[in-house]
């Protein structure tokens, strides 16, 4: 479109709410009011960590990084400035700068421009960093009731660690050196500078959402204050704390205590320390079990002779050496009961039977039999009745005659006065 085109077209809206878009703004009229807008911003000291710092002849390209989100902006400034600051300036420094934004208007970018650079204290930092752990602390990220206990023998060990470095070789060697069964998934990431905080975190909460690992170890070999500032990080901190596996930090040494330490659930004052944490020692294991078989052994053979000797005791008693005498004496006793009663039976018995033949005697001699058997008889008529007398009967009347040894028919043929 030519300026004869543009004439002839309506005028251009003045203010950005009056476009529409029927009547909209060329890119070439937009970015000179942006330019102009940010020209009138004055100058402000921004904070941030420093990300792929460049050098070019007299200028040095800089990404100043937001060490909490995930948020950055570019800086220029002369090497000059940058070399006051000595050879401390570098990727994850922490810098404050003053600077005045510019806005570039063929790329459409915002920069800005510093005139004075300076690095952030180490003591500044250690009170940022004390302040932080006050706020955490008051959240409760630091209580012991939220430490779980670390497996006893983990299937599968997380381990975050440097892409380069002698952590990995510490955990893992050491590791397998005492249980050579233990399997490993490794995230290596960048664990020093601007970009450690997300890298770091992304690799726990990756580890975290795999239901075999059974513990995570964060592991790096120490370093100076400066290279372990991302684990005294906010936002790193925060998402160890939301790790549901149990988290294990080993990240310096033993004078090195970031935060990260605090806020997970066992502290190892260096990786190979890690490796003696997260799995037993076999030898030590089995040197144990050899140990309590031994003091199993021994116990039950205590036991089992306590038990015996015990049992012998109550045995060697006479109620068990013997156990008849509780009822040898009522034995006794009743034999003499029975010996008396069979005697006092048996006199009894002859007592009776003398009496017994005594009246025998008595009722033979008073007896109509011991009469017959001295030949004398008894007359009975038919009737039963005994005939004492002659005139008892008459002459035709049947008689039993009654002798001892039986009985004879009779009658009388001549009755007698």
């Amino acid at each position: 479109m030519t300026e004869q085109d543009d004439a002839r077209r309506e005028p251009l809206p003045l203010r950005a709410a009056e476009t529409t878009p029927d009547r909209p703004w060329p890119v070439r009229h937009l970015a000179p009011k942006i330019a102009d807008y940010v020209q009138r911003m004055p100058p402000v000291w921004i904070e941030g960590q420093v990300l792929d710092l460049k050098r070019w002849n007299s200028t040095c390209f800089l990404t100043l990084r937001d060490t909490d989100v995930d948020m950055s902006i570019s800086v220029t400034t002369s090497a000059a400035v940058v070399a006051r600051l000595g050879k401390g300036v570098g990727d994850g420094a922490h810098l404050v700068v003053h600077a005045r934004p510019t806005y570039h208007l063929k790329r459409g970018s915002l920069a800005f421009a510093a005139d004075d650079v300076r690095l952030v204290g180490l003591g500044e930092l250690l009170a940022r960093i004390e302040h932080l752990k006050g706020v955490l602390a008051a959240e409760g990220l630091f209580d012991e009731r939220r430490k779980r206990p670390l497996p006893f023998l983990p299937r599968v060990v997380g381990l975050v660690c440097a892409q380069q470095g002698d952590a990995e070789h510490d955990v893992v060697s050491n590791a397998r050196l005492r249980w050579p069964a233990v399997r490993f998934e490794i995230r290596r990431v960048t664990v020093q500078g601007p970009r450690a905080v997300a890298e770091v975190g992304a690799a726990i909460a990756e580890l975290d959402a795999r239901p075999e690992v059974e513990v995570v170890v964060v592991a790096r070999g120490g370093g100076s204050f400066e290279d372990l500032l991302p684990f005294s990080n906010e936002a790193l901190v925060r998402a160890a704390a939301a790790c549901r596996t149990p988290l294990v930090s080993a990240i310096g040494h033993h004078l090195d205590a970031p935060l990260l330490d605090l806020v997970a659930d066992l502290r190892a004052s260096t990786p190979t320390d890690a490796a003696k944490r997260i799995v037993p020692d076999v030898a030590e294991e089995r040197a144990r079990l050899a140990q309590v078989r031994l003091r199993t052994r021994a116990a039950l053979t205590q036991r089992l002779a306590r038990e015996q000797a015990g049992l012998d005791h109550w045995r060697s008693r006479p109620a068990l050496a013997r156990p008849t005498t509780l009822v040898d004496a009522h034995a006794a006793r009743v034999a003499t009961l029975r010996d008396q009663g069979r005697r006092a039976l048996h006199h009894a018995v002859e007592h009776a039977s003398a009496e017994v033949r005594g009246l025998a005697a008595q009722v033979r001699a008073l007896s109509p039999a011991a009469t017959l058997d001295r030949g004398y008889a008894v007359v009975q008529r038919a009737d039963g009745g005994v005939v004492r007398d002659p005139a008892d009967v008459a002459a035709g009347d049947e008689l039993r005659v009654r002798v001892a040894r039986g009985e004879l028919a009779a009658r009388v043929e001549v009755a007698s006065d």
